[in-house]
């Protein structure tokens, strides 16, 4: 599957040099919201020992423990290489190499209609004890819902990643009045592609900064107007 072509609109406010918020859809939302769902086993390859501080030293002590030490039904890569599961319908454009998508989740049920459920064919059923092979299978919806939020909504991102709706104009003039912003020729918009280098880097600031959107963004677009000079 093809990535997704994920953008936002960013407000900058050209007289403090910072981005004051983002308008994005529903697919940048559901990327942040993933953010939640990342074990720090997922981290440790792709932060540095800066972001990470002793995390990294635990991650790296994993290899090196001889299988005599360890519990015999321990296989070191659910540490080292979590697997990830995210709802369907989420944004992909962050290809992380151990990201699986979820799958539908089937569970077998007693033959004899008793309220029952398993998902390992071999159990049998506690009132009949028949096995639980009955093939109408009852499906896990709750994954197949697309994601977190809800689409045809356009949500508003602080520059400290705070999220929220975008419920009216009203709204983009209270956060103006908010950060002073009196000038509104002050106000520069910008729309930028995301790509897996930037979600890396917002994940990697998101960890240590209170204005991810200006740290990682700002520098961005000033690299591009140099090369276009």
């Amino acid at each position: 599957m093809a990535p997704s072509k994920v953008s936002l609109k960013l407000f900058i406010d050209k007289r403090s040099n910072r981005v004051l918020f983002a308008e994005a859809g529903k697919e940048f939302i559901d990327f942040l919201f993933n953010f939640l769902t990342l074990p720090v086993g997922t981290l440790v390859p792709l932060l540095n020992r800066e972001v990470l501080g002793s995390f990294q030293n635990i991650y790296q002590s994993i290899p090196n423990f001889g299988d005599a030490y360890l519990q015999p039904n321990f296989i070191k890569d659910t540490l080292l290489k979590p697997k990830v599961y995210v709802p369907r319908g989420c944004s992909d454009f962050l290809h992380l190499p151990n990201v699986e998508l979820s799958t539908p989740r089937k569970f077998s049920m007693c033959g004899n209609s008793h309220r029952y459920v398993s998902n390992d064919k071999i159990l049998v059923c506690p009132s009949c004890w028949n096995p639980m092979n009955y093939h109408a299978e009852i499906v896990d919806t709750s994954i197949l819902e697309g994601g977190y939020v809800k689409e045809l909504v356009t949500y508003m991102v602080m520059d400290d990643l705070e999220v929220k709706p975008l419920s009216s104009i009203a709204s983009i003039g209270t956060m103006l009045n908010k950060f002073n912003v009196k000038d509104i020729g002050s106000l520069e918009e910008n729309v930028v592609n995301l790509s897996m280098d930037v979600g890396l880097k917002l994940l990697k600031t998101s960890l240590h900064s209170n204005s991810v959107l200006t740290d990682v963004f700002l520098p961005m677009l000033r690299k591009e107007v140099k090369m276009e000079n």
